[in-house]
């Protein structure tokens, strides 16, 4: 007898979810691989924890308390590297440990029931909600009118700043809006796979667009392309095999990346 399974909610709002999903993770992931800054956005995503643990004590939606402290993480570590002199890497490196351990604490200091945070550690695309979906449609909307308006500023941000800056004198502006929008793009992609493996899917599928091309505008859409076929794939081999689907997701994404590479070295063999 066959099902079909686009007659449960459930399902519809995943695959909602990783259309909305790739978009952002497109957007912002080739910005991030294009400028190198994967580390800091790994900083941001385990800093946002402190978020999530803050917003369980106050009682409050986690994702908003994830959105503000990853926000401030990210501004925090522009902040210590230039105001303060200390180097990029170290910045991240404290903010990263002091927002886990944030969370841990009040989590742990949290009144009643401990919480499941296998959702937020290791992502539940499954469990998505309505306000979820939203949040993340609204997102797609605001990076793609923000990269295709300020499409040549940030392409000259990304790969030469300091050209950038003979071509706008509003650079440092840009660089902030610019982080911001990336953490709140890593916070609502968090339900999707995870503090532990978001970072996989924004900077995965960029990495398999630049097999194929160096042009930042096919890379973006690339990107978003191979960030769908990943998702939607890993999304749906773990609902039939019964594994979680952040992993999946991932596993899936890098797979692809594994087969694209071999394509590509055995055209050049040929």
């Amino acid at each position: 007898m066959e099902t079909n399974i686009f007659q449960y909610e459930f399902i519809v709002k995943g695959l909602l979810g990783a259309i909305f999903a790739s978009i952002t993770a497109g957007l912002a992931g080739t910005y991030i691989v294009s400028k190198r800054m994967v580390f800091l956005s790994g900083g941001i995503t385990h800093a946002s924890f402190g978020g999530i643990g803050i917003g369980y004590f106050a009682g409050i939606n986690p994702v908003i308390g994830a959105a503000v402290f990853g926000i401030m993480s990210a501004l925090g570590v522009e902040y210590l590297s230039v105001k303060q002199k200390i180097r990029e890497d170290s910045a991240i490196g404290i903010l990263w440990a002091f927002g886990m351990a944030i969370g841990i604490i009040f989590i742990y200091l949290t009144p009643g029931y401990t919480p499941n945070l296998m959702s937020y550690l290791f992502g539940s695309i499954l469990t998505v909600t309505n306000a979820d979906i939203m949040a993340l449609g609204i997102m797609s909307v605001i990076l793609i009118l923000y990269f295709g308006i300020f499409y040549r500023t940030i392409l000259y941000i990304s790969f030469d700043e300091v050209f950038a800056r003979t071509y706008s004198s509003y650079v440092d502006i840009f660089k902030y809006i610019t982080t911001s929008l990336i953490a709140l793009t890593i916070v609502l992609n968090i339900r999707m796979a995870g503090v532990v493996l978001v970072i996989s899917l924004l900077t995965i599928p960029p990495n398999i667009a630049m097999l194929f091309t160096k042009v930042y505008f096919k890379i973006v859409i690339l990107s978003i392309l191979a960030g769908f076929v990943g998702t939607a794939t890993g999304y749906t081999i773990s609902y039939f095999a019964g594994i979680p689907v952040g992993a999946t997701i991932i596993f899936t994404l890098v797979i692809i990346w594994v087969i694209a590479k071999g394509i590509i070295q055995l055209i050049k063999k040929i």
